[in-house]
């Protein structure tokens, strides 16, 4: 064996040596040297426990629909001679639509009336024969035939002045048609006749339509489990509605007006009307909402974010920061979770901090490094660049 490989085979054996000696020093059955080190904290994210007033709702996807929709349309014939409103405004109950040439019905009017003044002439003359007729027969110089003849006459005329006055009426009702005016507030839509068009009362097109959007009401659905509670909600007293938009902006609010007769057995759900006074316009007929209903309040209730309620093989559980910052791992009953707030029953007291970020990597009795929720959101962690310059 040559110098320089009995030396190395010296120097492999003084090492192997040399660390069964450190070896010795550990404690029986230790696979590694122990370390005083403690185990480092874990870094979460905690919050208080509150004890609140928290509202109960009740939400459903719904349709916005006009109070009133009424399309006019007119009920005699003849040509438009005038278009007094304009596409898309609001109109007043009784504003001018519509003039239809009122000559044909005012002519048939003045003619009704005529004949009516002529039937009252002759009346008139029929009733001084009767009283001719009367006093000629009291000194025997006319029967009594011709008294109750004349006395027909009289009864006769008057008839027919009655239906004379009806005629009247009749003819002006139809001169009335002609003017057409608005029979409800509400905003127009396309006009569907022009100036000099003929129209006749058969028309299923009609005029214009009306729509009366203040108020203005929304239809939503909820399912039938909540009928309950909206039932005995209503019962109590008039129910707040909230309607927003499809990314959450509050539209308008209102109040809960009717539920429908019946649940709606192949949905399960039953429909709901909401009323909205809706004087800014921001609820349109045909417009797709989202629809909460206030139907109760839960008093001075224990509240904690829905981040701290963690779930198990044993049921919902969160984990506790304790007063020398280890982590308690306590089972909680949740009685309501709606809006990010879970209203917990059983296990959590006002003011106890429970972990709300971060919770997957605790295990109970860890060590904790807690930073306050609301800090963490307003100064978010930075995450280092990987392509940060070198020192």
């Amino acid at each position: 064996m040559s110098g320089r490989a009995f030396l190395i085979l010296a120097l492999v054996v003084a090492a192997g040596a040399g660390v069964g000696v450190y070896r010795a020093q550990w404690p029986s059955g230790a696979a590694s040297p122990p370390s005083d080190k403690p185990k480092p904290r874990i870094p979460v994210t905690a919050t208080e426990a509150k004890q609140a007033d928290v509202p109960v709702t009740l939400s459903g996807l719904g349709v916005v629909q006009p109070l009133n929709v009424v399309t006019v349309r007119s009920r005699v014939d003849g040509a438009v001679i005038d278009v007094a409103y304009e596409e898309g405004r609001i109109v007043r109950e009784g504003d001018l639509l519509v003039q239809i040439d009122p000559r044909p019905y005012k002519a048939a009017l003045d003619q009704a009336k005529a004949k009516q003044a002529q039937d009252e002439a002759t009346l008139a003359n029929a009733e001084r024969d009767l009283a001719r007729s009367q006093a000629l027969a009291q000194n025997a110089y006319a029967s009594k035939q011709t008294v109750d003849q004349q006395r027909a006459t009289v009864a006769q005329l008057k008839a027919q002045i009655e239906g004379d006055k009806a005629a009247v009426e009749s003819a002006q009702v139809q001169l009335d048609y002609a003017t057409i005016r608005a029979p409800i507030t509400g905003r127009t839509g396309f006009r569907l006749v022009d100036k000099g068009n003929l129209v006749k009362s058969s028309d299923a097109t009609g005029i214009v339509t009306i729509s009366q959007i203040e108020p203005i009401t929304a239809i939503f659905a909820l399912p039938e489990r909540d009928f309950p509670d909206m039932s005995a909600a209503m019962k109590r007293g008039p129910v707040d509605a909230v309607a927003s938009a499809p990314d959450g902006r509050e539209l308008a609010r209102g109040k809960v007006s009717v539920l429908n007769s019946q649940i709606d057995q192949a949905t399960g759900t039953f429909k709901t009307k909401a009323e909205f006074a809706n004087r800014d316009g921001a609820l349109w007929p045909g417009q797709s909402v989202m629809i909460r209903a206030k139907v109760d309040t839960l008093n001075q209730v224990v509240t904690a974010p829905d981040d701290a309620v963690q779930r198990g093989p044993q049921g919902t559980y969160a984990f506790v920061v304790g007063a020398d910052g280890a982590a308690e791992r306590r089972p909680i009953v949740v009685r309501r979770q709606a809006d990010g707030i879970s209203v917990v029953a059983e296990g959590l007291k006002p003011g106890e901090r429970v972990v709300t970020a971060g919770a997957s990597r605790v295990s109970a009795g860890a060590r904790l490094d807690v930073s306050d929720a609301r800090s963490a959101e307003a100064n978010p962690p930075v995450e280092p660049s990987a392509k940060s310059p070198q020192p």
